[in-house]
């Protein structure tokens, strides 16, 4: 067949057309399958942050805080409550993070929080026996195994 110049151009026009098109169309995909994970993974930050765990600590978090700013009214930070409620307030929120992380919620309970808020209480025992003594401390060292009982626990319920 002999195409005349109209012709071609007209052909050339619609392959360009038919290749946008294909283009956009790909691109269309990828938005809504990006869109789609990033709504998924929202709902799962926020079935965790809804979580009987995550009550648990940031009840926790939330008594602490108003004591910390309590203290703040006539302590400095250097007045060592106010030192201790801050790491206190630190382990909370690592835990918390580690909270909004987990993608399987039905593991979530309140058991776990509870777990959670009772470990950090130790590890600022252990902080705070760990300034007046040594490692070799077997008071020190008590307070250690409890914190790794606890974490153990914590680990079994997560894993």
């Amino acid at each position: 067949m002999i195409f005349s110049r109209k012709g071609a151009k007209s052909a050339k026009k619609v392959m360009k057309l038919i290749r946008i098109v294909f283009i956009l169309l790909i691109a269309s995909v990828s938005f809504v399958s990006a869109q789609t994970t990033t709504k998924t993974v929202t709902q799962k930050t926020n079935a965790a942050k809804s979580s009987p765990a995550y009550a648990e600590v940031i009840l926790r978090k939330t008594e602490l805080v108003a004591e910390l700013e309590n203290l703040l009214i006539d302590y400095t930070e250097d007045f060592p409550k106010v030192r201790e409620l801050r790491y206190e307030i630190g382990l909370l929120q690592k835990d918390l993070d580690k909270i909004s992380a987990v993608t399987d919620v039905s593991r979530l309970s309140s058991a776990l929080g509870k777990l959670m808020v009772r470990r950090v209480e130790l590890q600022v025992d252990v902080w705070t026996l760990q300034k007046q003594y040594t490692d070799e401390n077997s008071d020190v060292k008590r307070a250690k195994k409890k914190v790794e009982i606890y974490e153990q626990a914590i680990k079994e319920i997560l894993q």
